[in-house]
């Protein structure tokens, strides 16, 4: 007579202890270090390459924890990671360590279960692209200059890989419908970079400041088919190189200036308009006054501000930096924050905001189409920036764009602002329809 072995495999005691833990049924099928599976079919498996991911995510029973684990390669995302990253609760379920566990006696089994398992042990040394213990007063020119080339400089080419041949990296304006021919990537960044342009009243002979001028697209977009001229600043060393190869082999070179230089310290106004593309949520709330105040200094009177950002829809006392993904991997010292915060900060200075316009969909669509890319140039990707990085990125653009699609979590505004003349005059048409010709 043959007696089966009935014993729990260690994915079935694994997935079983993180339930008992959070209270929660997991819809997920996991995949342990020895072979053995659990949970139902599902079109996305957590594989727990080895006990050390278990270490990873007791030592930081949050979303840390997970992207630690998942960035070192530790514990590994098959299938939808969409899915994964929308199951309502988990990362937040994860971080009570029991709390909401449906009882004491079942939160010490499981407990129990993953000291059994090699949960047990020194806290894992954080993946090498973690970003080390920020030093300095935050938002200086010196910090900021650094945070930037963190998340910049990783190299143009792994950029080119998602952002495609248009290299802007902000929301595009999906116009058309996605997927058509003329519904792509590279057309909704171009009628971006088009409506910016209208808003802007951009004509010939204008002299547009871009702060914050990435691979420089706007700046040629602007000087191309407006016939201005402009000036690019950048804190990024490798942007700043590939946009003035980029206005170089446009033969706009003799039109378009592109600097090194924090916003801060730009002293050569007056300017007939600005834009700032993605740019100030590396100002900080705290700075965000002197970031308005010095771009009212630079504008002409009657001359135009577009502020291109991301905006939390949450109050400022909900959207502090979590020790998670951005903070620690993306976005050192970046500030999300809410659209009245901006909108204060410019009335204050003496900027009158005169159009608001949400593109939170369009964000969206931009990010899935960023992964898209991503995922079908994966191998290139490793290969350029490393393992590790390339799955920061590619775990931040899927939460970003659920981010986005997700009601109550985060939004995106382009506020269009001027500087009014000593008489009061805006210098704008008096419709919409007109000032956007």
């Amino acid at each position: 007579m043959t007696i089966r072995n009935t014993a729990p495999t260690a994915a079935e005691r694994l997935l079983g202890a993180f339930e008992g833990v959070m209270g929660i049924p997991i819809p997920v099928h996991v995949r342990c270090w020895d072979g053995s599976e659990a949970g139902p079919e599902s079109d996305v498996t957590i594989v727990f390459r080895n006990r050390r991911a278990i270490r990873r995510v007791l030592w930081s029973p949050n979303e840390l924890g997970l992207v630690r684990a998942y960035v070192s390669g530790d514990l590994e995302i098959e299938g939808d990671v969409f899915r994964l990253l929308s199951l309502p609760g988990l990362v937040d379920r994860l971080g009570t360590l029991g709390v909401r566990g449906s009882d004491r006696r079942t939160v010490l089994k499981s407990l129990s279960t993953f000291v059994r398992l090699g949960g047990l042990g020194l806290r894992p040394t954080p993946p090498s692209v973690e970003v080390p213990r920020r030093r300095g007063t935050k938002h200086s020119k010196a910090r900021d200059a650094s945070s930037v080339s963190h998340h910049y400089d990783v190299g143009n080419d792994f950029y080119r890989l998602f952002l495609g041949p248009t290299m802007v990296y902000s929301c595009g304006y999906w116009d058309q419908q996605p997927g058509t021919a003329t519904g792509t990537l590279e057309e909704a960044q171009n009628d971006k970079l088009d409506l910016i342009c209208r808003k802007l009243g951009l004509r010939s002979g204008m002299r547009l400041l871009d702060v914050g001028c990435g691979w420089g697209s706007m700046a040629i977009h602007a000087a191309e088919k407006y016939d201005v001229s402009v000036v690019g600043v950048t804190l990024s060393h490798e942007q700043a190189e590939w946009a003035r190869a980029r206005v170089s082999e446009a033969g706009l070179s003799d039109r378009i200036e592109i600097r090194v230089q924090d916003y801060r310290d730009i002293a050569d106004g007056p300017y007939d308009a600005i834009s700032s593309i993605g740019m100030s949520e590396h100002v900080g709330d705290a700075a965000l006054p002197v970031y308005a105040a010095h771009l009212l200094h630079l504008l002409r009177p009657e001359g135009r501000l577009l502020n291109h950002a991301i905006a939390s829809v949450r109050s400022l006392t909900d959207t502090e930096n979590s020790p998670g993904l951005i903070e620690n991997y993306i976005f050192p010292d970046g500030e999300v924050l809410p659209l009245s915060r901006t909108l204060d900060a410019f009335e204050h200075a003496g900027l009158e905001v005169r159009d608001v316009e949400a593109l939170r969909e369009h964000y969206a669509l931009t990010l899935r189409a960023w992964v898209s890319r991503l995922r079908d140039s994966w191998d290139d990707a490793v290969r350029l920036v490393g393992a590790e990085r390339a799955r920061t990125w590619l775990l931040y653009l899927a939460a970003s764009a659920l981010g986005f699609e997700e009601k109550g979590r985060l939004t995106i505004h382009q506020v269009l602002a001027i500087r009014p003349s000593d008489g009061g005059s805006s210098g704008l048409p008096r419709t919409r329809a007109l000032w956007l010709g």
